[in-house]
């Protein structure tokens, strides 16, 4: 999702209450797909109404993404931008609210209507139709897997290790349940020794064989290899010959040169932490990358430095 389509939900939504969540905690829900009737006239309706939120989905983002290149936009613009979002979404959530009305045990239904929520800010009115759909249906990880998600944000936060727990204990094979758990335990550390009675070690190695078992399940992901390997550096201390096998990993799944450009800067970083300067400049001279600029002569200097003090130290 773009940012100018998060600012405009934002905008046009101001009255539904903030998302108070940390850009760290993992986002993505679980699909938990059903074998329907598609001959059920039910299901076809439910079926048309996640077709209508996926397409006003697509073009809120479009028209967002078209106003975001258009040079010199006037405000008389932006306010018909919000007008046309407004009522696009508006729309939706009375499809929503009309079939709910009609079939207001429909546990899926409730489930969709909650993300749709939650994906326009309204993370209250999301949170009431994920406990609902739970409650229709506690067989569905997914509605588990979005209230850990709200726990997460909102608290207890030992709600969000009981919840993902239970959404694995549904389904096993879904990495993004591993993923989430792995890192609202990684975050939450403290709240973790407690509600384990575990210390602070046991943690990290709690929330790093959670990502493990997530790359086991979808070992292609290089955003979850990523966030994997940046684990390392917040262990007590630094785990830095682990975090070099984790990235030298991310870097054989990273589609671009973007993405391996930015893994060569994590990999020189950890070689200066363990004093192997001559692999520490072999990574920085394949950044060529103009945005990683800024990022690549701070951590030259530094290897300089650190080179400087070890030749300082060596016997004559």
């Amino acid at each position: 999702m773009s940012d100018l389509f998060v600012g405009i939900l934002s905008a046009v939504l101001a009255a539904s209450p903030p998302a108070a969540v940390s850009n760290l905690v993992a986002e993505k829900t679980g699909v938990s797909v059903s074998v329907v009737n598609t001959n059920d006239p039910v299901e076809r309706d439910y079926q048309a109404l996640i077709d209508k939120d996926d397409e006003a989905m697509r073009d809120v983002e479009k028209w967002t993404d078209q106003a975001g290149s258009a040079q010199g936009d006037s405000g008389a613009s932006s306010l018909t931008l919000d007008q046309r979002v407004q009522q696009r979404l508006d729309a939706v959530k009375k499809a929503y609210e009309d079939f709910l009305q009609r079939h207001a045990n429909h546990a899926r239904a409730h489930l969709a209507y909650g993300s749709f929520l939650n994906e326009t800010r309204d993370e209250d009115g999301a949170v009431e139709h994920w406990e609902k759909a739970r409650q229709l249906d506690p067989s569905n990880p997914a509605a588990w897997n979005n209230l850990a998600n709200y726990y997460g944000h909102r608290g207890p936060v030992t709600n969000s290790f009981t919840y993902y727990a239970k959404a694995i204990d549904l389904d096993s094979n879904e990495p993004v349940y591993y993923q989430n758990f792995a890192v609202t335990v990684y975050l939450f550390r403290k709240d973790a020794e407690e509600y384990y009675h575990i210390n602070e070690d046991q943690v990290f190695d709690k929330a790093l064989a959670l990502y493990r078992e997530a790359i086991r399940l979808d070992p292609t992901n290089f955003v979850l290899a990523s966030d994997y390997a940046e684990s390392f550096y917040g262990t007590r201390p630094p785990r830095w010959q682990d975090g070099l096998g984790a990235w030298n990993e991310a870097l054989k799944v990273a589609h671009d040169d973007v993405e391996r450009e930015g893994v060569y800067i994590h990999l020189a970083r950890i070689d200066w932490k363990l004093n192997r300067f001559p692999e520490a400049h072999q990574w920085l001279d394949q950044v060529t990358n103009s945005g990683y600029a800024a990022l690549k002569k701070r951590i030259a200097s530094n290897i300089a430095e650190a080179e400087s003090n070890t030749n300082k130290l060596a016997p004559p």
